[in-house]
This record gives structure tokens, sequence and C-alpha cells, in this order.
């Protein structure tokens, strides 16, 4: 077989082997894609989750606790305005960001970083849980951003305010809330739009009803 015969067989051979060449990249390109869907949708659903479990609690009152003193300090309390705060677009790239505030049940509760909610986790007898998008952590300014850091606000053992991120790539979180379906609660779609800062943008939501809200 001399060299031209040889780059024959050779080309046949790739004209043969291309097309399997560039399905195998195809299905290789649309698993990855298809993993890399999975994880945001596991992380937006924790993160929603979270999120909904602090709407449910918001405004519970604990009835063997609720004496007239925690009442009153409850009242004077400038930071207890609401039970409920939604702040529209002052987070990054014009997030909303919701604050809930409750008290303490006779069972285990949790706050948004998994630390099981005490007495002295709380401000005047009240939890407090927060979220919020912000710009990501060791980000430098001036540097090419794809999206922010979802922020969980709660409060330590010496009831100081501490933030910590539970996920990256939020492109934007929205809070709005839907006309009462039977006048005896509140409902809030909560969305998070998420990216992975290449090719895939999803949007996520919820809505969640308070339990202890009229």
């Amino acid at each position: 077989m001399n060299l031209l015969e040889c780059q024959v067989g050779l080309a046949l051979g790739l004209i043969l082997v291309s097309p399997i060449l560039q399905t195998s990249s195809a299905i290789i390109a649309k698993q990855l894609e298809y993993e890399k869907v999975q994880l945001l949708t596991a992380e937006a659903d924790r993160a929603l989750e979270l999120i909904g479990r602090a709407i449910r609690m918001a405004g519970y009152q604990n009835s063997a606790t609720y004496s007239e003193d925690i009442k009153e300090r409850i009242k004077e309390s400038k930071k207890v305005d609401d039970w409920i705060e939604i702040l529209k677009g002052q987070g990054l790239h014009g997030s909303d960001s919701i604050f809930v505030r409750h008290e303490l049940s006779d069972g285990l509760d949790l706050d948004c970083l998994g630390n099981a909610l005490t007495v002295d986790r709380t401000e005047n007898h009240l939890a407090y849980q927060g979220f919020l998008v912000s710009r990501q952590a060791f980000v430098q300014k001036g540097s090419e951003m794809h999206g922010g850091s979802l922020i969980c606000q709660a409060l330590d053992r010496h009831g100081r305010l501490q933030n910590i991120s539970l996920m990256d790539g939020v492109q934007h979180l929205s809070v709005y809330e839907l006309p009462a379906v039977s006048g005896l609660q509140r409902l809030l779609r909560v969305k998070l739009r998420i990216a992975d800062g290449h090719l895939l943008e999803r949007d996520f939501e919820r809505t969640f009803a308070t339990r202890n809200l009229l």
C-alpha cells in the first residue's frame, strides 16, 4: 500500500467516523447541560423551601409564653412594624428582599442556616429571618459578574445579625403578594432567576401561604 492509498483510506475513515464523533459530542454536551440543570434545580428548590418555611412561620405567637410584658415590648419595638416585610427592588439587579419575624414554638424550630432557634437567638423574643440578593463575595469590583448570592439573614447566639450565602448565580429574586383566596391566608409568590454564568438561565417560582397571618 503506497502513501496515496493510505491517505485515501484515512480520508474515507474520517468521513465514516465523523458523524459518530459529532453525535457523541452532542450527547456529552446534552448530558452536561442536563446535569447542570438538575444541580440548579436542586439548589433552587432548597432555597425556595427555606424561604417558604420562614413565610409559613411568620407571625406565629406562642399562646403559652405570650405574656402582656412580651406583647408590650413587641408593640414598642420599631423594628416590628409587620411580621412580614418586603422591600421592593432594593437588592442586587433590582431584586426584592423579604424579612419575617415570629415567636418560638414549643417544638424544634430551625432558622434558614439550620440552627435550632432558642431564646438567645431572638430579639424582643422574636426570631428573625431574612432573604436578599447581594454581590458575590470574593468578586473584585469591576470584574464580570454572572449573578449575585442569595443571602440568608438570622440572629446568632448573642442576638446579632449574621449573613450566610445560600447559593450563587442568582440573577434576580422577586416576591409579591397575591390576592387572598379564602380570606384567611396571605399568599406570596417567590421567584428566583438563576444562571450558571455560561449558557443556562432558569426561572423557578413557588407560591406559599402564611399559616399565622390574615
